[in-house]
């Protein structure tokens, strides 16, 4: 389970979350441009410093201030995929899928690159892939790293529709396998209906909404968005 209860100061907004997500499946932070998505994940990953509060991830405290405990980004075992795919140029996409492994495991790294689609791409360099591509390798390498959690900060935004459809389809097979919880940040609605099962919804820092998408029709803080 991931347990949030922050506080942060963000310009003139104050974002203010309390919540509890569950140990696997995918959870969607949706909302408008500005309401505190990526901070918010932010603050799970360690990018970002929480002013007050506590974040804990299957009972391993990554932040308490109160108790003065901020384990650092490296340490936390936590997967990011940010809007652009920030692979390392001057390593190959195999290079770039084994360097966030800490131990060789062959049959996983083997069966990553299958499900991405990417066993053909593996000896060529960043520069020479698509957008669509360079995701996909780098959501393999996040994986490779063997995290508690992944964190995607809408892995989509960059892409054209026809890259979009095809990520998506790959994102849909990967969710349903990994055994980790995902926070997939978006303000597209059919993104969060296609991958997710739950789904927060965030208004200027503050949780407005918390509910299973199936649920989404019934519940009024989701009215205007459908």
């Amino acid at each position: 389970m991931l347990e949030i209860n922050v506080q942060k100061t963000l310009g003139d907004m104050q974002l203010a979350v309390d919540l509890n997500l569950s140990a696997k499946g995918v959870t969607a932070l949706f909302g408008l441009s500005g309401s505190g998505k990526t901070s918010l994940i932010n603050l799970v990953s360690g990018l970002l410093k929480a002013d007050q509060g506590f974040i804990r991830l299957n009972n391993r405290t990554l932040v308490d201030t109160e108790k003065n405990i901020f384990l650092p980004a490296n340490q936390r075992k936590v997967g990011y995929i940010f809007q652009d795919a920030r692979l390392f140029p001057h390593y190959s996409v195999q290079g770039n899928l084994k360097y966030g492994m800490k131990k060789p495991d062959q049959k996983q790294f083997d069966h990553l690159v299958e499900l991405l689609g990417i066993g053909h791409l593996l000896k060529r360099y960043p520069l020479t892939l698509s957008g669509g591509e360079k995701q996909r390798v780098a959501i393999g390498r996040a994986l490779l790293s063997n995290p508690d959690i992944l964190l995607m900060d809408e892995p989509l935004s960059a892409l054209d529709l026809p890259r979009k459809r095809e990520l998506l389809s790959y994102l849909e097979k990967l969710t349903k396998e990994i055994q980790i919880p995902v926070l997939y940040v978006t303000h597209s609605m059919d993104e969060l209906l296609f991958l997710a099962e739950r789904v927060v919804l965030l208004e200027q820092g503050k949780v407005r909404a918390y509910d299973e998408v199936k649920n989404m029709q019934n519940n009024p803080h989701f009215a205007r968005f459908i």
